[in-house]
């Protein structure tokens, strides 16, 4: 298969003022995106930020109060068929039917898109294969693993070809080994097929690992939207740890270093990393006063690290 080449120019989904309440409450309010086609975008968001009122809205479900919202080049409020056509949506809970085979649940997806019967087991055939599921095709799905009825379900997404996947939460639940394989899977629908990610999810290292941009959603507002690693650079936190060799040589650290924290019982310090020029001249410090250094690491904000922060700002 040829490995697609993203158009980033392009915006697949374009979002400007988006509001939605329910009564007095605005769980939406005024949001604008734009998310390149063949990319993954990851919105994420505290429980009642509005992330799954917006894939709905998005995925044509329910309909917004307001705001122009374009998906494939399609006015959802005026193209709500032409935009269905184009998507399709795997949700946090699987759509598998537990009392029929891999392949029976394949063909009757073919079967609800009028594929045909000879298309239907064609492409049946060809997603069993690609999701590592030919071997299981004939078995109950109720006797699946909690990864083949995930993978079983983004194939059924996958029946109709779909050009935007709403992703939502697509590894709860599955042993680390199981969300890899996943991970593989959707990178491998971006890059070779083309398709586009819109990605929800409570592990904010998956979307580190996947998004091409990420947006944090709070309070039904829009709070910072970026590259992982710009959103990184948008909070502090930064440290350095150092592991001594030796009690004494802990006791006197703590006090040459002017250590933000430290852990008598793992005899570690922990300074704020304030570059390359700081670290040199720690370590310079710590040998001209013959302190022994058994480990040194470093640590970056992380994604969790921006969504506490950006979260609790909000929120306050």
């Amino acid at each position: 298969m040829n490995t697609y080449y993203r158009d980033e120019s392009r915006a697949f989904v374009s979002v400007t003022g988006l509001r939605k309440s329910y009564g007095a409450h605005r769980v939406l309010d005024g949001i604008d995106l734009s998310i390149p086609q063949g990319t993954v975008f990851s919105l994420l968001g505290p429980n009642g930020a509005g992330k799954t009122t917006m894939v709905q809205i998005l995925s044509t479900l329910i309909k917004a109060d307001a705001g122009e919202l374009r998906v494939a080049g399609h006015d959802l409020s005026r193209e709500p068929d032409q935009v269905r056509a184009a998507i399709g949506v795997t949700g946090q809970f699987s759509a598998v039917d537990g009392f029929l085979t891999g392949e029976e649940n394949l063909r009757l997806m073919a079967d609800l898109l009028h594929l045909g019967r000879a298309e239907g087991r064609r492409r049946a055939g060809e997603l069993l294969e690609r999701f590592d599921l030919t071997g299981a095709a004939g078995r109950p799905a109720a006797a699946y693993s909690g990864g083949m009825r995930r993978r079983l379900d983004l194939a059924m997404t996958m029946v109709g070809t779909p050009r935007l996947i709403f992703l939502d939460e697509p590894t709860t639940g599955l042993d680390p080994r199981s969300r890899r394989t996943m991970w593989q899977i959707v990178r491998d629908l971006v890059r070779q097929d083309g398709v586009t990610i819109f990605l929800t999810t409570q592990y904010l290292e998956e979307a580190d690992e996947l998004a091409d941009r990420v947006a944090l959603l709070s309070q039904g507002r829009l709070v910072a939207e970026g590259a992982p690693e710009e959103l990184k650079r948008m909070v502090p936190g930064g440290h350095v740890v150092v592991r001594l060799a030796d009690l004494d040589g802990y006791r006197r650290a703590v006090s040459l270093v002017g250590a933000s924290s430290h852990d008598e019982e793992s005899l570690t310090v922990q300074i704020p990393d304030t570059g390359v020029g700081a670290l040199r001249a720690l370590l310079e410090l710590l040998d001209a006063q013959a302190v022994d250094v058994a480990e040194l690491s470093m640590r970056k904000p992380g994604l969790d690290d921006v969504f506490l922060a950006l979260t609790e700002e909000s929120a306050r």
